[in-house]
């Protein structure tokens, strides 16, 4: 199966899926367990989250691309996962989030994908999705 078919498949599940029900303040609550790693700092330099620096800076994560933070050093699957454009939502996201491995094996269609994010939020992933989602530029 091409990575074209996968990503095709996938798409068309998230669009037959029920609508989005995250809940963004259980999300927020919920982001003290990622704060170990990754931080929320706004375009303009503000810190809405203190936070690590061994993952890669969540403000915005919502409709970028993925693999795509500038300066930020991405294992190879997950650079290949974006390298067609394809952007994070808030469904792709909770599904990455509860066994980051699995969704990127999905994402690349490679056996060996693998993922340097080794926690695994096993509930919850709808909310924190929803909470990141709360967090981006004006439009």
């Amino acid at each position: 199966m091409t990575k074209f078919s996968l990503i095709a498949g996938l798409t068309l599940a998230v669009l037959a899926a029920p609508a989005f029900a995250g809940d963004a303040a259980k999300g927020e609550a919920d982001f003290k367990k990622c704060k170990a790693c990754h931080s929320i700092i706004a375009d303009d330099g503000t810190e809405v989250v203190k936070g690590g620096k061994t993952g890669p800076n969540l403000y915005g994560v919502i409709g970028r691309q993925i693999g795509s933070v500038a300066d930020f050093k991405y294992g190879e699957s997950i650079v290949e996962a974006g390298e067609d454009g394809a952007v994070w939502d808030e469904a792709s996201l909770a599904a990455y989030v509860a066994d980051p491995a699995a969704w990127l094996k999905t994402a690349t269609g490679e056996d060996d994908a693998k993922s340097k994010m080794t926690f695994k939020l096993a509930k919850g992933g709808e909310d924190m999705a929803a909470y990141l989602a709360s967090l981006k530029p004006a439009q």
